[in-house]
Order: structure tokens, then sequence, then C-alpha cells
């Protein structure tokens, strides 16, 4: 497929882009503590650019260091000391051809008091955010203004340092979005009130940078077509928003949705179809004559060009999609989408206080630590890479790219390992694409695949290998619980891969993490009364937070009850008795299936007497520490790597 659509030259304003690829901001914590440009930064940004990306719209950058950041680490265009280092970044990607702006932004009432040494929080008015549960004051008349200014010049100093244009954060609830809403704008002067007066802050914004700026100077803005909270921005709201904003002369428009407190409708955990959000930005087509970017679980380029032929988008916006491919435009280009990896929106790239990482592309943030190209020093000398999960799959790849000669063997039928009872979840088969990614990657390399074999020391011994990996896996922990063995049991991945079915039963389920959880789910699917039974003191703990609020919605729909802070002790004659470990106190639950979720234990007995007879044994996955696929595809590009 040729993506003719996809790969045609656009225009923001003047600004002519060399493809419809836009790559969507995402906060990285790559700039320095004082919010200047790195080169770490530089390089992140630099690798999407040479992959092929038409428009790079950087990370949240702030125009009032004080009071406008929503984290610790944010890039910063309040001071002219910044525009050096601006200038550089733009360089950087011009070099491609790519195209920059730099999104500024204040973050309101979600910020925190801890970013802004105390002092209360700005806002329109004085509305808490349930997700901060921090209240703001509202902002003067004066303070507005100077924000105007701030805003303003903050546009002027990426001008003079080259960058292509702006974008004005006025999305996912911050303090532009909130001046916009009439859910977090009650004001009863010139900026509240009728949706003309909700819209004049922006307003003057606009007029400001035009003034400081010139008309061709690009400028783009990011809305909440729909906020999707009652009493919020709605979907008629922002097609009126947007044609108020061709009005004011903006250049383009980034439509988006949602805000804090509807946070998964910001960034869509796993569940969320592809391209779910494009519906939004086709209604703000429809009504408006300037360019619209869409976004939302865009993955694949087949989707993308199809959005664009039926005229619903101007502009593909991918975030988490170039996190894990810088190289998604340039394979599509290519007519390679086969070797695209693909994000699977597992949220891992949402780690607090950490640099931006990737599940799938441990390499992300760290591009100048784990150089693109691994150097090809490997000199034909043979690697055995035992077990083809992701970890061993992801350093089998890397291994055979530093032209080492690879031995991958699988005890399975097939490739992937734990992949295939992560992905049969429900909504979750995105996570299919990291084993089909691997297996095309790996068919591109000369890696030597052997299934249906189980490893042995003497298979070791056989093969001389100069190094070996061993990524194992892990096997299912079974809690001593009195009772339970002679009583009888199922597994919790047997019950997700569809292997146990049970109906109309009482059912138990023992560990209350994610696996315990979707169990839970296919069980109370099939018309099971289900309860699910966590020692620690909430359930899904181990489930990062966007997904966790999901999977809470989902659960609370279901006949499932769910018991935190308690551990069973005992099963007996139908019964399971439990104890609660805050106060002690007993319970007790018949039922009629038991399903253990209790987690998982590495699998080292290979790796141990590897290490007595090879000097080289690098360990990958669950064999080293059990966890999720991040650890694994981490352990997979390290050990390949540092070989």
């Amino acid at each position: 497929m040729a993506y003719d659509r996809l790969f045609s030259k656009g225009k923001i304003g003047n600004l002519e882009i060399q493809n419809r690829v836009v790559m969507m901001p995402m906060g990285t914590h790559l700039s320095s503590a004082d919010g200047e440009i790195t080169d770490r930064q530089i390089r992140y940004f630099e690798e999407r650019a040479q992959g092929g990306v038409g428009l790079i719209v950087t990370e949240i950058t702030t125009v009032d260091h004080e009071m406008g950041r929503a984290g610790a680490v944010h890039p910063r265009v309040d001071d002219d000391r910044f525009i050096p280092m601006l200038a550089r970044l733009a360089d950087a990607l011009h070099k491609y051809d790519a195209r920059v702006f730099m999104q500024l932004h204040h973050a309101g009432r979600q910020g925190k008091t801890i970013f802004t040494g105390g002092k209360q929080l700005l806002a329109p008015s004085p509305i808490m955010c349930k997700v901060t549960g921090e209240e703001p004051r509202a902002l003067t008349t004066e303070e507005i203004r100077t924000l105007v200014i701030k805003f303003a010049q903050g546009a002027l100093r990426c001008k003079v340092a080259g960058i292509d244009g702006v974008e004005l954060h006025a999305a996912h609830g911050y303090l532009l979005n909130q001046f916009i809403s009439p859910y977090t704008n009650t004001r009863t002067d010139q900026y509240g009130g009728t949706i003309e007066k909700r819209l004049r802050f922006i307003r003057e914004i606009i007029e400001a940078i035009r003034e400081r700026c010139g008309a061709d100077f690009p400028l783009s803005i990011r809305i909440s077509a729909d906020e999707f909270v009652e009493g919020g921005i709605t979907l008629e709201m922002g097609k009126e928003v947007a044609q108020y904003l061709e009005g004011f002369g903006v250049d383009a428009l980034n439509v988006s949705a949602g805000i804090y407190e509807s946070f998964p409708k910001v960034i869509e955990p796993v569940y969320y179809p592809q391209g779910w959000r494009v519906y939004l930005a086709e209604a703000i087509k429809e009504v408006t004559s300037i360019p619209v970017m869409t976004a939302g679980v865009i993955r694949e380029p087949e989707f993308a060009e199809e959005v664009l032929a039926r005229g619903k988008a101007d502009f593909i916006g991918m975030g988490r999609g170039l996190l894990a491919d810088p190289e998604w435009a340039n394979k599509a280009r290519e007519g390679r989408p086969d070797l695209i990896r693909k994000c699977i929106s597992c949220n891992y790239c949402l780690q607090g206080g950490r640099h931006i990482a990737c599940a799938v592309n441990a390499r992300a943030g760290r591009e100048r630590e784990f150089p693109q190209t691994p150097a090809a020093d490997g000199q034909k000398r043979k690697v055995v890479v035992v077990g083809g999960g992701p970890g061993g799959m992801e350093a089998a790849r890397v291994l055979a790219a530093r032209d080492y000669r690879v031995v991958l063997i699988e005890k399975g039928a097939e490739l992937g390992g734990r992949l295939r009872s992560a992905s049969a979840g429900a909504g979750k088969d995105k996570i299919s694409w990291v084993r089909d990614y691997l297996t095309s990657a790996l068919g591109e390399l000369s890696v030597s695949v052997r299934l249906n074999t189980e490893c042995t020391s003497e298979i070791l011994e056989a093969e001389e290998p100069f190094a070996v990996v061993i990524a194992t896996g892990a096997r299912p922990y079974i809690p001593y619980v009195e009772g339970l063995k002679e009583g009888g049991f199922v597994l919790a991945e047997d019950v997700v891969l569809g292997d146990v079915r049970f109906r109309d039963a009482r059912v138990a389920v023992l560990g209350g993490g994610f696996t315990g959880c979707e169990a839970a789910e296919v069980l109370a699917r099939e018309g099971n009364s289900v309860t699910v039974i966590e020692m620690l003191p909430a359930v899904a703990s181990d489930v990062e937070g966007i997904t966790r609020m999901e999977l809470l919605d989902i659960l609370d729909g279901l006949d499932i009850q769910l018991l935190a802070s308690h551990r069973a002790t005992r099963v007996e004659g139908g019964k399971i008795y439990l104890e609660n470990v805050q106060d002690r106190s007993s319970l007790e639950r018949e039922f009629d299936h038991i399903v253990v979720a209790a987690g998982m234990v590495a699998d080292a007995d290979l790796a141990e007497r590897a290490k007595a007879t090879f000097r080289m044994v690098k360990l990958a996955g669950d064999a080293k520490k059990p966890g999720m696929i991040s650890g694994a595809i981490t352990d997979g590009l390290v050990a390949g790597y540092m070989l």
C-alpha cells in the first residue's frame, strides 16, 4: 500500500510540512532540572525526525515556571537564556526536513503546590480538581493580562530560536481549557459567562502573539472537543469553540479530549480501540476550514490512510506510537508495516518522576545511551538464547543485529511466551503486536529458531556457545493455604486463555493483581458470582494508574466482590476461611471453585547450571525477575547491547 495521502505534503498557515504524520506532545522529563533543553532531549526528538515525521509538537513548555508547571521537570520559554538550546533543537530537527512547534502551557488548577513553593494554585475560578485535591484561587484581571504577555513572549522566544511555530495547550483540563469550560469557569466578569467571554483570554493571547510574531508565524491550538465530565465541554460546545478559534485567526486545530477527571479519555489504556477519538476531529472539521489534526490510539498506517481518505482529518497525530517506534513513518513509507513496533497502550510511559520510557522500546529516552544502530562487533560468535518470550526475542534481535550467530531455543510450539495469555484478556489484543513485531524482526535477521525444544545443560554444552542468554520465564506461585491443594484449584492464566470455563458458579479468586482481576472479569461475564481476595489494601495495585481507573470501572459493573486486606487461611467443605490482615477478624465464603492468581516465581534452574559451565551468562525477563513486558524487553535490550 502506497499511503499516498499520509505521505503527501500539507500546510499549516504558510508552513509546508513534508507529510501528514505529526508527533503529538508527551512529557519526557529529559530537560534539565531548571527547564533547559538538553542534548539527550534533542537526540530523543531527532530520532523521530530522522524516522520521517513531518511535524513534531514538543511536550508541554511552561510560560510561567513559578506558577504554571504540571510536573517537576518541563522545558521553559519564560526567559531569554533558554533560547540557545531551543535553537539547537530546531537545527537538529531541520536537518531531516521536519518542522517543530513548541507547545505553550500553564497548568492552572491541575498543578501542585509542591511545584509553586507552597503558593496557592491559579485558575479562572476557585474550583478544586478532584484528582489533585488542591483548591486554587481565582486569577485577578491584572494577573490574566500578565499571563497574556507571558504566552506572547514565550512564542516570540520560540520564533527567535528558529522554532517553526507554537501550539497553545487548551486541552486536558489545563489553564486555557479551564477558561473555556463551564465546568471550571464560573466567573462573572469579562472572562466568564458566555462562550465568547470564556474564550476572551485565549483571544487576547492569540492577538498578542500575532502582534509580536507576525501573521505568518504558525499557530495551532489543542482543544478537548469533549471533556467527558458532567457540566463540561460537550462535542456540540467544542464545535462552537472551534469556530470561534478559527475566527480568532489560528492556523490549525489539534483535537483531543478529556481532563484529569476523565483521564482515560486523555491517555487511553489498552482497552480503547484504534482511532476511537477520530469522530471528534471529524465533527470539528465539518464546521471549520482550517487544518485539523486527530490522534488517539492510531497505530497502523492503513488506518491512518483511511482517516485521511475519508476526509475525517488533515493530519494524523501520534504520541506513544512514535515513542514505541521512531521509524514508524519511514517503515510505512517504505512498505514495511509488519516491521513497525506498535504501541500497546500499556501506559508504562507514564512513570511518575522518571524520564519517559516505553515498555516495547527500551531505548526510548535512552537514545544516547543505546545507539540506534548497535556496533556490528559480534564476529559471528555463537550465542544461545533460551526462551522465546519477549525478553529472549529482544535479546536475540539485538545480538543478531550486532553480527552474533544467534540460536533461539523455545520449548513451546510458537514464540511469544506469556504474551499469549497477556493478550487474551478482554480488550488486550494489542499486546499480541509485541510478538508480531519481534517475530517479523527476527525473520529479517539470521536467527536460528528451534521450537518444541526443551533446553537442557547437555544441549547447551553441545552448542559450545560464546555466551548464553537465559530467558526461560517463570512459573505460577501457589501460596500455602491449608486444604487448598487437596480441594483443588485452577490457575488464573488458564481462565484468561479460555482453557477453563465455569457457568453459574461461585468462584473465589486468590490474588487481586492484574491477572486476578482479568480472570474475575472473564468469570463474571460468563455468569459466575466472583469474589476477589487480595492481601494488599487495594486490588489491582500493580496496575498503571489510568488503566486501573478503567479496570475498576469495568469490574464495578459486574457481579464481583472485591475483598482487599484479606488472606485465605483454610479451605474446607466448600468454604474458604479468610482473615482480615489489618484487624485479624475472621470471615468465610462459600464457593464452588477456586482460582489462584498469586503471582509468579522465576524459573532459574537452568540459569544456575549454565553459570557453573559458561563464563558469559545473561538473564532476561521473568527468569531474572518476574514482572511486566517492560522489564522483559529492557532486560533483553541490555543483554543484547552489553554482551
